[in-house]
């Protein structure tokens, strides 16, 4: 099952007591720092889950897969996630 905003909402919801529109709230102006943050170009970092980076990718060659065409790819900056130890382990072992 996926985790959705909504569900997230939901859960803060229940354990902190909060209202549904201070949850919401709190939800998108975390979201809206996070996208602000990587929008300029700089790292993310939240202790004990990971961290994302902005990389840029150079231009490129590839191939259209529908019709097979070589086509040219244009330079573009790409969000990138790496796990934090702690998170990989939780993962893993499931504790």
């Amino acid at each position: 099952m996926t985790l959705t905003k909504a569900s997230i909402i939901e859960e803060i919801q229940n354990q902190l007591r909060f209202s549904k529109k201070e949850t919401t709230e709190l939800v998108e102006t975390l979201l809206e720092i996070m996208k602000r943050t990587l929008a300029d170009g700089e790292d993310l970092l939240i202790s004990g889950f990971g961290k994302f980076c902005v990389k840029e990718k150079k231009q490129r060659r590839g191939r259209n897969p529908a019709t097979g065409d070589d086509m040219l790819l244009s330079p573009r900056q790409v969000v990138t996630f790496k796990c934090s130890g702690k998170l990989r382990e939780k993962i893993n072992n499931g504790t």
